[in-house]
């Protein structure tokens, strides 16, 4: 863990990360991103879109809220969904325009698979040029099942699986456990599978405490090392038609 520190200090130091990652605004794809990456020399605004999916009661909406560092979205603690369509907030955070759009739970036994794949094209429209990051907010202190590791597959599916080199495992109610760490929850076959699938890349939120603004800034961090790491590449409208093709491909064949 003190080594992912590290990484994240010289990510956030980094004076080329910053050249490269704030050369493009959210319509980058006007200014010659068709590719998804970052072009160096051009010294916009620093601008990151957020896509947040999970399950249901994951807490995605209260994610939302602590990043945007204001009620933004609609959030309870009730087990069902507040969150029936895509819905999208923006802000300044950190000297960073910010956008996070919200999804409805994936996996939602109320919605079938045609209504959820129209649902997160509206994500995708939401968030062009494309989005930075998928945030998988994954709730600690319940007992962890199959949906969890439902949730993963259902966005490689659904987005390819190029879509786990953007996506990175955000835990929420840590507050709640007792006795058990992170670290302990990481041993849990399912939740092991997850974190490795994306990139050995976690953190965690308490949104019971939106006023602790050092979580975003290590959210900050995190997504800056990443995208070093995707050479400033993010996820594009054009990998997720060749996704969608892909489906299409498959269902035709069966």
């Amino acid at each position: 863990m003190e080594d992912d520190a590290a990484v994240s200090e010289v990510c956030s130091n980094s004076v080329w990360l910053a050249s490269v990652y704030t050369s493009c605004r959210l319509w980058g794809s006007t200014l010659g991103c068709h590719s998804g990456s970052l072009d160096q020399g051009t010294a916009w605004p620093l601008d990151l879109r957020i896509v947040l999916v999970g399950k249901t009661g994951a807490g995605k909406s209260a994610t939302g809220n602590t990043i945007l560092g204001r009620a933004a979205f609609e959030s309870n603690a009730l087990p069902n969904s507040v969150t029936d369509s895509c819905e999208k907030n923006c802000e300044k955070v950190e000297g960073r325009n910010i956008t996070v759009i919200d999804t409805p739970g994936i996996c939602d036994r109320n919605k079938t698979d045609d209504q959820m794949r129209k649902l997160m094209a509206q994500c995708i429209k939401l968030s062009l040029p494309g989005p930075h990051v998928f945030l998988l907010v994954i709730r600690l202190g319940v007992r962890f099942t199959e949906e969890e590791e439902k949730a993963l597959k259902w966005i490689q599916d659904n987005f390819g699986e190029d879509a786990s080199r953007y996506t990175i495992i955000l835990f929420t109610h840590v507050d709640q456990l007792k006795g058990i760490t992170v670290e302990d929850c990481l041993r849990h076959d399912s939740i092991n599978r997850i974190y490795n699938s994306c990139g050995a890349r976690y953190l965690s939120f308490n949104n019971d405490d939106r006023e602790d603004r050092e979580q975003v800034k290590h959210l900050f961090e995190k997504i800056e090392s990443m995208l070093k790491v995707n050479t400033g590449e993010f996820y594009t409208n054009d990998m997720y038609e060749e996704a969608q093709r892909k489906i299409t491909e498959e269902e035709e064949r069966k």
